[in-house]
């Protein structure tokens, strides 16, 4: 009898003690039915020690140190790269998995093994245990629209909310979060991994996508429960969050929407979203805030600028 086994990769980024816990909810995980093959760490060229005593694994740890800080996408297909497990997941450092959730992942994705469900996602909670966000709709244009002026809460019809934090049953979505992302490796390989255009953010957005083109579901399980941090590694540099969103959000736009889709985006990146958060930051006297944006957009005015004169990459028609 084939028992499946399991990959977990974790990349981090200077997220101290969130790690061990992370591991460590790994290490009193259930194990009905699957196995456990390589734990891989890609540590993005951490300072903080956050590699070190991590707790011991009844399976091999791996831990990679990158001198440079190679990227989100590029640090999960290199330890991807390492295992070779039925399933890959791939695991933000900010998390705790509950007891129980590999179990219920793999046994689902087991149970339909002969259907088009690719990607599994979990249900996220946060510290106070009330459901996070979990899964989302696609990116389009009228949703990031809704979304950087408010209208998606003043007319939700017009403009659809894009992520949802609990849905009563479990069933199929259009991307499942990134923080708990459990791949079928046949699949992951066929896609050759993620996008390493994608520095930080939209890599689970573009791989579920390119999935979905090929006729491949994600599915939010609500059996499968992990808490999640959020924004641990991010929070310590929120200017270049916000540029690497602006950046990620545009190369999206590029790989798969239309031309003036793509431009109506960056107008309303630079002519719309930018206003409106200097606008909140003077109001509110954070003029951190205000720095931060400053400093964002400034990167992103010149990335397009960049972009627009690289050959084969080019922004602009």
């Amino acid at each position: 009898m084939h028992i499946p086994t399991v990959d977990i990769v974790i990349v981090n980024w200077n997220t101290g003690h969130y790690l061990r816990n992370c591991i460590q909810s790994l290490v009193v995980a259930q194990r009905n039915g699957w196995r456990l093959g390589h734990v891989i760490v890609v540590d993005n060229a951490s300072s903080d020690g956050s590699t070190q005593d991590l707790p011991r694994l009844a399976a091999p740890l791996t831990v990679v140190v990158n001198r440079s800080n190679v990227g989100f996408a590029a640090a999960c297909n290199q330890g991807a790269a390492l295992g070779s497990g039925d399933y890959v997941l791939f695991l933000n450092p900010d998390t705790q998995v509950f007891p129980s959730a590999l179990s219920a992942a793999v046994a689902f994705l087991e149970n339909c093994a002969g259907s088009r469900i690719g990607i599994c996602g979990a249900q996220v909670v946060n510290a106070s245990g009330n459901p996070a966000s979990s899964f989302a709709r696609f990116p389009t244009l009228r949703g990031i629209t809704g979304r950087m002026t408010g209208l998606d809460q003043v007319a939700p019809r017009l403009f659809p909310r894009h992520q949802f934090d609990d849905q009563k049953t479990s069933g199929p979505v259009d991307q499942v979060i990134g923080a708990f992302f459990f791949v079928r490796r046949p699949l992951f390989q066929k896609l050759f991994g993620f996008d390493e255009g994608y520095f930080l953010y939209y890599e689970e957005v573009d791989f579920s996508l390119r999935a979905r083109q090929l006729g491949w579901i994600s599915y939010h399980l609500r059996e499968a429960v992990v808490f999640h941090a959020e924004n641990i590694s991010s929070e310590q540099v929120v200017a270049a969050r916000l540029f690497h969103s602006l950046r990620s959000r545009t190369e999206f736009a590029y790989r798969h929407w239309s031309w003036a889709a793509r431009i109506t985006l960056i107008v309303l990146n630079v002519m719309v979203e930018f206003p409106a958060r200097c606008i909140r930051a003077a109001a509110s006297r954070d003029w951190e805030q205000f720095r931060d944006a400053r400093a964002a957009y400034i990167r992103y005015l010149r990335y397009l600028a960049r972009h627009n004169h690289t050959q084969n990459a080019t922004l602009f028609p």
